[in-house]
Formats: structure tokens, C-alpha cells, sequence
């Protein structure tokens, strides 16, 4: 047996949910939740980038067995995919979701009911995908969740461009950070996203979230339990900057940081938009990927084998 808990059982315990979600519910009548910055009154039904407003909308949940090992175990991790985005990567895999919209609008209710089963499922945590627009209703739904008997980690899987007043209201609630450091050049991410700041952003980000949690830590059975587990998509022709991202994971946040670093790149949505981006990986720039982040002194990398083509 353990003795761990997730943060937000002493969170709920000590009465602290109600102050956080109203600090939420204030940033949300004039958005500001994230680097955007949209300014709409979401909760009178305005929608910014990331056309979301008041309620969450979820385009699918299941006990997902593709994630990095520590959070898969034997159950698999319990993932929640919400729809929409507020980072909109031209070249993204789930394009339909994030761009399209494709999703159901759900109530805090349902959102701490699919929390529940995907626990009673046995996952081994609660994965909430592309999170950063709906913090406010995943404060609510935990609360709710907690009161109802959740017991296993909160994963925040998310794509890096994220408002550190936004984390500290999300400390002690989540218990494994899991963001992407996507790219380190600007021009790169003003090209990609229309988010020329996201190397500044990321880079606070990740700083703040060690800050929180710190290193991954891992049970006796490979379960993750508390930390960061960090991803790094390997772009074509090194477009990425992984060499100069993993110095800095390396000397600014930590030596023993876990990170996947993903080989699954492939042209989707409007990726032909830049000629760069409209191929797929070679096996080349991968390997050179591996070989940056090793020269930089980052050794614990996420081992597990990928099921995905690399020409």
C-alpha cells in the first residue's frame, strides 16, 4: 500500500475549492486565462480563440493505452479530450477537435461523472487533455469528483501556452504536469500558432509547474504519481530547436526532468501551409533529436516503443 494522495483531496479537505474556483469564474468574465488574453465575458456566452464559453466541451473519453508508460500502467490512463484549443498548431494531429470543433457541451456534473467512471474503469489517473481554456470547469467538476469518492492523480496534458496566474490558482489540484515545449524560436511559433511569444511563455511555464510539483516520481509499480512529465515533438529539419529547448530543461529547470521526446510527426490539417512542415520525419532528424538531448545531459527519457511510422 501507499500513502499517497493526490493534492486536491487536502485541497477539498481543508475547504479550499470554493476561493479557486471563484478566482477562475472572475478571470473568465473577462478572459484572460491564457497568454491570448481574449478579454470576452465568456460567461455571458462571448468566445475568444478558443471558442469556448462557459461550459466545457468534450469530444471523447476512454482509458487511453498510447501515453507515455508511467501513466499507462495496466489500465491505461483516463483521458479526457476537450474540444477546441487555445495554441490552434497548423500542422495539428487531432485537427478535427482542436480547429473543427467536433464535441459535446457538458455540464461540471457530467464532467466530474466522466472523472468517476474512468476511475471505477481502474485507470490509473485523470488526463485531461488541452485543458488550458477550461480550468474553471475542471476546478468545479474536481470539487465535485473529491466530494463523490476520486482518488488517483490529475494529469494537465497541455500544450505549454498557459498563464502562470492561471497555474497558481491549479496548485494543489494537479498532481502530474504533462506540457508541451514545442518550439524555441519565435518566428517558428509566430509562423505555426500565431503565438510569437510561446518560447518566453513555455519556458515560465515549465519553471513555474517544477516549482509545484518537481521531479516525476514514480511508484514501486510504474505508476506516475507527482510531476512533470515533459513533451517535445520532433519537427522536420530541426524546426523544433530541440538542442537549445533541452539545454534549457536541463539548466534552468532540471537535470533529472522525465521527457518523451516524440517521433510521431506528420503533415495533418494546413501543414503544407509551410514547405518545411508538409513531410513527414526522417529517421535522420529523430535520432538527431535523441543524440541533442543526451549531449545536454537529458537521460531520463520516456522508453516506451512508438507505433508510429518514420520514413
Amino acid at each position: 500500500m501507499t500513502d499517497f494522495a493526490p493534492a486536491y483531496i487536502e485541497t477539498y479537505q481543508n475547504g479550499l475549492f470554493a476561493d479557486k474556483i471563484k478566482q477562475a469564474y472572475e478571470i473568465l468574465s473577462s478572459c484572460e486565462l491564457c497568454p491570448r488574453k481574449c478579454n470576452v465575458d465568456r460567461v455571458s456566452g462571448e468566445k475568444g480563440v478558443c471558442k469556448t464559453g462557459e461550459k466545457a466541451v468534450v469530444s471523447s473519453f476512454n482509458p487511453h493505452f498510447g501515453e507515455e508508460e508511467p501513466l499507462v500502467g495496466k489500465n491505461g490512463s483516463g483521458t479526457i479530450f476537450f474540444t477546441h484549443c487555445n495554441l490552434l498548431c497548423n500542422f495539428c494531429q487531432n485537427y478535427d477537435i482542436s480547429h473543427l470543433g467536433h464535441g459535446e457541451e457538458i455540464s461540471n456534473e457530467q464532467l466530474a461523472g466522466i472523472m468517476l467512471h474512468l476511475q471505477n474503469s481502474g485507470c490509473h489517473n485523470i488526463n485531461f487533455v488541452t485543458p488550458s481554456h477550461v480550468v474553471l470547469q475542471i476546478l468545479a467538476a474536481t470539487e465535485i469528483a473529491a466530494k463523490n469518492g476520486l482518488s488517483v492523480p490529475l494529469v494537465y496534458n497541455t500544450g505549454g501556452y498557459d498563464s502562470v496566474e492561471t497555474l497558481d490558482i491549479l496548485e494543489g489540484i494537479i498532481d502530474i504536469y504533462m506540457p508541451d515545449f514545442k518550439f524555441w524560436d519565435p518566428q517558428i511559433a509566430k509562423a505555426v500558432c500565431n503565438a510569437e511569444d510561446y518560447p518566453e511563455v513555455a519556458r515560465k511555464v515549465l519553471t513555474k509547474m517544477h516549482r509545484q510539483v518537481g521531479d516525476l516520481v514514480i511508484d514501486r509499480s510504474g505508476i506516475a504519481q507527482r510531476g512533470i512529465l515533459l513533451r517535445h515533438l520532433v519537427l522536420p529539419s530541426g524546426l523544433a530547436g530541440t538542442r537549445e529547448l533541452m539545454r534549457f530543461i536541463a539548466r534552468e529547470i532540471s537535470i533529472n526532468t522525465y521527457v518523451n521526446i516524440m517521433p510521431q510527426y506528420r503533415p495533418c490539417g494546413r501543414a503544407d501551409e509551410i514547405s518545411e512542415l508538409s513531410v513527414y520525419l526522417s529517421q535522420k532528424d529523430y535520432k538527431m533529436a535523441l543524440e541533442a538531448a543526451k549531449a545536454e545531459g537529458i537521460e531520463r527519457l520516456d522508453s516506451r516503443r512508438r507505433r508510429f511510422m518514420i520514413f
